[in-house]
């Protein structure tokens, strides 16, 4: 993929995970690394997710680290430190998304946090999000390398007492699996909410219907993601600019 094409990509999620009121102020961040390097694009700081352009992304050089990390009008620490040690660290994370959403922030809340299979979306996760359960501050460097680590080979991260941490090869992919995510997250507190006693899907049905989700024979997350620069161009091109 062409550089302008992940960028535009990255301003995309931005623009729509606002529209779906899952960003926090100007706080939370989407990465996204070149082809072929651990170098990566992420938003600068002080920048709400509603108004976010291709030219806005900064470009930050793995060799550059430690001047921008003296540079907080740039980009933000927490960015720098959580963005580019995952990129450096875990291979299949080429795109990440870190966003303090209402749902996957409130089951990081919980005690026990385990997304239980209870309807199609909690079941593509079954077994397959890794809890960092060690919150220990913001996302600073030593707090970012245990979360490198505690991330494993899953593409969702959820961080105890902090939000969700979705990666993926693309931002298409990274996307579909947060927004899901989120979804799951929402069915699973509302059930709970009820007081009432779930219909929790036996593990051999829950891993099954995870597997479909990972073999299914059309590539929705890419179609979803089209759908909506799609939307956005038709509506409000600037993102793009």
């Amino acid at each position: 993929m062409k550089i302008n094409e992940l960028k535009h990509d990255l301003a995309a999620a931005f623009r729509w995970t606002a529209r779906l009121n899952m960003n926090e102020g100007i706080a939370n961040h989407f990465s996204v690394c070149l082809p072929n390097s651990n170098d990566f694009y992420v938003n600068g700081s002080g920048l709400h997710f509603s108004k976010i352009k291709a030219s806005d992304l900064v470009l930050v050089k793995q060799d550059d680290f430690k001047d921008l990390k003296n540079k907080p009008e740039l980009v933000d620490p927490t960015a720098l430190n959580i963005h580019g040690t995952i990129h450096k660290k875990v291979p299949h994370a080429r795109c990440i998304l870190h966003v303090h959403s209402k749902y996957a922030t409130a089951l990081s809340a919980l005690k026990d946090p385990t997304l239980k299979p209870i309807d199609q979306n909690t079941m593509r996760f079954y077994n397959r999000i890794s809890i960092y359960n060690e919150f220990g501050g913001l996302g600073f460097e030593k707090e970012s390398n245990k979360m490198a680590v505690a991330i494993g080979n899953n593409s969702m991260l959820l961080l105890a007492n902090h939000g969700i941490l979705s990666v993926g090869q693309t931002v298409a992919e990274a996307f579909d699996k947060l927004y899901y995510f989120e979804k799951a997250c929402e069915t699973y507190l509302t059930a709970l909410s009820t007081n009432k006693e779930l219909n929790i899907v036996d593990s051999k049905t829950a891993e099954k219907t995870a597997q479909e989700w990972e073999n299914y024979p059309v590539n929705m997350g890419e179609q979803y993601f089209n759908e909506i620069k799609k939307i956005l161009d038709m509506e409000d091109t600037s993102y793009r600019n």
